[in-house]
């Protein structure tokens, strides 16, 4: 493990306008609509909750959990990613620095953030969920499923007018932890494209309990029958973590 954080020294991006220091492309995310992950995770929480997105990027997600009803914090680094949302209170900061002193009803990390090679900011993320749930509260998590760890370098896909294409997968050699991977996705529009650069881990089902159990969490449920969604809750008194 490196001392300097693995989105600095292994993360990159490449297109037209800004670049996040984790290689997200601006304005590729101001094209981007939600892809029914807002249903989700309105499916898991109680109606009307508040709501705290980490990662929220220009607000995919957030117009439309605002629109379900939800009080929605919208969490990220990047000035000109909040810049883009309407509605929902904004903060920046990074994830594993926030504390914001409040608890949700429900805290939100989504992106396949919780697959980051970089153990000790997994943690650090996972923490942050913790400390601002409430009591009674749940975290949900959108992570690789398996169908994420087969896919082949050249496959593609259509979404909404835009073109996806696995570019690069291959082992991260000692960047990173291992089975850590180094990723580039390509993303193409008629008149734009973009590319990001990024280390992503695999995490079994045991890993990520495991995660979770380190961050004071416990698997509550999955979400989804391919296991790329899940819930957790604050570990009770007495329970491993």
């Amino acid at each position: 493990m490196t001392d300097t954080p693995l989105r600095e020294t292994e993360h990159s991006g490449t297109g037209p306008g800004d670049i996040t220091p984790d290689g997200c492309s601006v304005e590729l995310y101001t094209r981007l609509p939600a892809n029914g992950e807002p249903e989700i995770i309105a499916a898991a929480v109680p109606p009307g909750a508040t709501l705290l997105e980490l990662g929220a990027g220009a607000g995919r997600m957030t117009r439309r959990l605002l629109e379900l009803g939800f009080q929605v914090t919208a969490v990220d680094e990047s000035a000109p990613m909040l810049a883009h949302i309407r509605g929902a209170r904004t903060v920046r900061s990074t994830i594993e620095g926030l504390a914001l002193g409040e608890r949700f009803a429900a805290v939100t990390l989504t992106s396949f953030l919780v697959n980051t090679a970089d153990r000790a900011l997994r943690t650090e993320l996972l923490r942050t969920c913790a400390r601002h749930v409430a009591p009674g509260g749940s975290v949900i998590v959108q992570c690789e499923g398996e169908w994420h760890a087969t896919l082949e370098p050249g496959s593609a896909w259509e979404r909404n007018g835009m073109r996806v294409r696995l570019a690069v997968r291959e082992p991260a050699g000692d960047a990173a932890e291992e089975g850590a991977k180094r990723v580039t996705m390509e993303y193409a529009f008629e008149d734009a494209a973009w590319s990001q650069t990024f280390l992503s881990r695999h995490l079994t089902e045991g890993q990520l309990r495991e995660a979770l159990e380190e961050a004071g969490l416990v698997l509550d449920a999955w979400l989804t029958d391919d296991h790329t969604w899940l819930r957790a809750v604050p570990a009770a008194p007495g329970d491993p973590a």
